[in-house]
C-alpha cells in the first residue's frame, strides 16, 4: 500500500518505560481505523507519532508514500498534510465559522479560499451558521465546524482523537454518524483514536485493540466480536462470563454444558469466556438455575442468575436477552447456551 498511512515497527519510550511496542499498521484512502484500548495503552501516543506531534524513536511513518518520520527524517505536523479533530475542536474564538473553516487555506485566492469553506459547511450541515461566532454554537455544532476546518485543505490524512467524548449521548449518536458519512465521502484515511468499544464498533472498517503498547488484534469489528484471539479482546466488547475448566478429551465441561477445547491439549487449563447474550433462559420450575435479579435496560434485560446444581459449587451468570417477559427473582428457569458465542481459551499462566 503506497498510499494512506503506514506506521512501521514503531516503538517509543518515555524515559525507561515502552509505551508503543513494535507496532505496525495501515491505513488505506478512504479507510477508517480505529485504535482501541484502556487508558495507558500507547494509542494516544501512536496518533501523536502519526501527527508529527512526537519524533519516532525506533520505526518508520509513511504518508502517501513518502517517509515522514524515522531513518534521521521527521517532518512537522504542519508539512504532514493532516487533519486534526480532538476532543475540544480548538476553533478560534475572535474568528466567524467561514472564518474558521478558511484558517489553513492561506495558498488559495480568497475567492477559493470563500468557496471552499461555503462547501465545506454544506457537507456538515451548517451553511446556516457562517457568519456566527464559535461561543454561539452547540458543542455538536463546534464539532461540526471543526471537521469542516479540517478538511478543507483536503489532507491526506485525517486523525480523530475522542473527539464525540464531550457530547451528551443522544447528540453523540448523532454527530458521530454524520461525522461517518463526511469522511466517507471524502475518501480521506482516517485514524482514530478511543476508549469506547460501541463507537469503535460503529465508526471503524478495522479496529486495533490495543494492550500495553501493542496490537493484540487488528481486524473487523465482526470479526473481533466473533473471533476474539483472547480474553482481554472478548471482554472489551461488553461484560462476559468467565468459567474456569480443565480439557478433557477435547473438550470442557462447565455447568453449562460441554464445549470444543479447540487446539489445547488434555489436561491443559483453561478459560471459558461466555458472552450474556450467548445465554436465553425460559420458565421451568425444574430448571438448572435461579434468577437473582432483573434489570430492564430499555432494549433488553440483564438477568443475574445461579447454577445452584447439587453437589456442585453455585455458579453466578449474567444472561441479556430481549423480549417483555422477565421473569421474577427467585423463579426457577431453564438454559439454553449458543456455541458461536462461547469461547476457550488457555487460562492466563
Amino acid at each position: 500500500m503506497s498510499e494512506g498511512l503506514a506506521i512501521e515497527s514503531l516503538s517509543h519510550f518515555y524515559g525507561e518505560r515502552a509505551v508503543v511496542t513494535d507496532l505496525s499498521l495501515r491505513v488505506g484512502p478512504g479507510e477508517l481505523v480505529c485504535l482501541l484500548g484502556p487508558s495507558g495503552c500507547g494509542k494516544t501516543t501512536t496518533l501523536r507519532i502519526a501527527a508529527g506531534l512526537e519524533a519516532v524513536r525506533h520505526g518508520r511513518v509513511r504518508l502517501n508514500g513518502r517517509l515522514v518520520s524515522g531513518d534521521g527524517v521527521h517532518i512537522p505536523p504542519e508539512q504532514r498534510h493532516v487533519g486534526f479533530l480532538f476532543q475540544d475542536y480548538a476553533l478560534f474564538p475572535h474568528l466567524t465559522v467561514r472564518a474558521n473553516v478558511e484558517f489553513g487555506l492561506d495558498a488559495l485566492p480568497r475567492p477559493e479560499r470563500r468557496q471552499r469553506a461555503v462547501e465545506m459547511l454544506a457537507q456538515v450541515g451548517m451553511s446556516d451558521y457562517a457568519d456566527a461566532w464559535p461561543h454561539q454554537l452547540s458543542g455538536g455544532q463546534q464539532q461540526r465546524v471543526g471537521l469542516a476546518r479540517a478538511l478543507a485543505p483536503r489532507p491526506g490524512l485525517m486523525l480523530l482523537d475522542e473527539p464525540f467524548s464531550g457530547l451528551d449521548k443522544r447528540l453523540r449518536d448523532q454527530i458521530r454518524d454524520e461525522t461517518l458519512g463526511v469522511l466517507k465521502a471524502s475518501r480521506v484515511a482516517t485514524l482514530m483514536v478511543t476508549h469506547d468499544p460501541e463507537e469503535a464498533m460503529f465508526m471503524a472498517d478495522r479496529i486495533a485493540v490495543m494492550r500495553d503498547g501493542r496490537i493484540v488484534q487488528l481486524d473487523s469489528p465482526t470479526a473481533l466480536y466473533n473471533r476474539p484471539a483472547d480474553p482481554f479482546v472478548a471482554s472489551f466488547f461488553g461484560e462476559v462470563n468467565v468459567l474456569p475448566a480443565t480439557v478433557r478429551q477435547g473438550g470442557v465441561h462447565t455447568p453449562l454444558g460441554q464445549f470444543s477445547a479447540g487446539n489445547l491439549p488434555d489436561g491443559a487449563s483453561a478459560q471459558v469466556v461466555v458472552r450474556p447474550e450467548a445465554l436465553s433462559v425460559r420458565p421451568a420450575a425444574d430448571g438448572a438455575a435461579v434468577i437473582r435479579a432483573a434489570r430492564l435496560l430499555g432494549h433488553a434485560t440483564l438477568l443475574h442468575l445461579t447454577i445452584d446444581t447439587p453437589g456442585q459449587q453455585p455458579c453466578a451468570l449474567r444472561c441479556r436477552q430481549g423480549g417483555d417477559a422477565i421473569p421474577g427473582e427467585g423463579e426457577r428457569v431453564a438454559l439454553s447456551v449458543t456455541p458461536g458465542h462461547v469461547f476457550v481459551f488457555p487460562a492466563p499462566a
